[in-house]
């Protein structure tokens, strides 16, 4: 950019490899830095540009007078075109750091993965060490001599693991988590207050409330399925064990299975 040109509109910008653009919202820029256009999520071949938008923006007070004040105002959408539209001073300053996405299931997915395994610069996992590789919040009741659990893993405080129980890492158990005798969790990540009933497996998922969601984003509401026999909430009575051909046919979609005696 030219000296003495003002900067009171910037978008931070971040370069990635050409595969990736159709993940993100792509800025196009002149020489200067002068923001020319917007593209959201192009396809590769159609990508002008591999500077992505990293939702930082840095505006100076006059921003609000290009907002229309009491209805919903899209700033991506509405506001950065009109500002490129009317010839504002709007630029992008592209920086080289540690940016990490978490704008849809998958990206979280791998986000915990890379703290897990020290991928991601500044980012320490939580918890006490009590084994290689094996973190603990507080109050997490466990026999360690009767589970089989593998590190990198992360277990949050106040969380119960069955005599039995397996784990492999990279993996993330939330606070408050009741794994059940005979569970396996791999590479998976378990947000607070999931019960995961005798016998189930889970591999690549990541458990929220009544949702198993794999690591492409795919869902299934377990409750919906009538599967919360395998998966449900720590706080409640646990449901009876029942299951039927259809149910068992779900369940296998969760790389889950039942141990029954």
């Amino acid at each position: 950019m030219a000296p003495g040109k003002r900067r009171d509109r910037t978008v931070v910008t971040k370069a990635v490899p050409r595969e990736s653009v159709s993940s993100y919202g792509v800025v196009v820029t002149d020489e200067e830095g002068r923001i020319l256009s917007f593209q959201e999520k192009p396809a590769v071949a159609e990508a002008l540009s591999t500077e992505i938008n990293t939702g930082i923006y840095i505006f100076e007070p006059e921003i609000i007078d290009y907002i229309p004040p009491n209805q919903k105002y899209d700033i991506g959408g509405e506001l950065f075109p009109k500002l490129v539209a009317m010839g504002a001073p709007f630029y992008a300053v592209s920086m080289d750091f540690e940016w990490v996405d978490i704008g849809r299931v998958p990206d979280y997915w791998h986000a915990i993965r890379g703290v897990l395994l020290g991928e991601i610069k500044n980012v320490a996992i939580p918890g006490k060490q009590v084994a290689p590789g094996i973190y603990t919040g507080l109050n997490v009741a466990v026999n360690w001599d009767k589970v089989d659990i593998q590190g990198p893993v992360y277990i949050g405080g106040m969380t119960h693991i069955e005599d039995g129980a397996k784990i492999i890492g990279p993996t993330m158990i939330g606070p408050n988590c009741w794994i059940c005798e005979g569970a396996t969790v791999s590479n998976s990540v378990i947000f607070e207050y999931s019960r995961l009933g005798p016998g189930v497996r889970l591999v690549d998922k990541l458990v929220f409330g009544r949702y198993c969601v794999d690591k492409t984003g795919a869902a299934i509401d377990v409750q919906a399925a009538a599967l919360d026999w395998l998966i449900t909430d720590s706080r409640q009575t646990p449901p009876p064990h029942y299951e039927n051909l259809d149910q068992r046919a779900i369940a296998e979609l969760l790389n889950s299975e039942v141990n029954r005696s």
